[in-house]
């Protein structure tokens, strides 16, 4: 299995968000506009830590915004945030965010599959500050498929 593809509409270099709800909206939104997702499946993912609290930040600078499967899924996707200034989720040891991964999956075990997919993308934590960093399309790109980055 591998990841979604990444289209450019999905990749948000240097975005401004005044807190997490504003950071996970942004992921969702470059979700929508490449054509993976409908509105509300941002909103699943906005309730959802709002519900269960910021779960979502999965390493230090990290979070990984998604939902469940459903209607609102109109095909796998992903969608990369970097933020210009790190925002507060409310982890305990993870935050500040300064990136914002969006995942939609169509079927429960694609979706866990592309989970564990970007855990391992994530498995050195300087591919985080790298993404975060990135001035293209094309890095954030290659840092998510482990490639490196001059």
């Amino acid at each position: 299995m591998s990841l979604p593809s990444l289209a450019d509409r999905a990749i948000v270099l240097h975005a401004h968000a005044a807190d997490w709800r504003a950071a996970v909206r942004l992921a969702g939104d470059a979700l929508v506009d490449s054509g993976c997702t409908t509105a509300e499946y941002t909103e699943a993912m906005l309730r959802l830590v709002e519900t269960h609290g910021p779960y979502i930040v999965i390493a230090p600078g990290l979070a990984l915004a998604h939902a469940r499967p459903g209607p609102e899924v109109r095909h796998d996707g992903l969608s990369v945030v970097t933020l210009a200034e790190p925002v507060e989720f409310g982890h305990a040891h993870n935050d500040p965010v300064s990136v914002v991964i969006g995942l939609a999956g169509v079927a429960a075990d694609a979706h866990l599959s592309a989970v564990a997919e970007l855990a391992n993308a994530f498995n050195d934590s300087a591919a985080i500050q790298a993404l975060a960093r990135a001035t293209n399309r094309e890095d954030a790109r290659a840092i998510l498929e482990g490639r490196r980055v001059s």
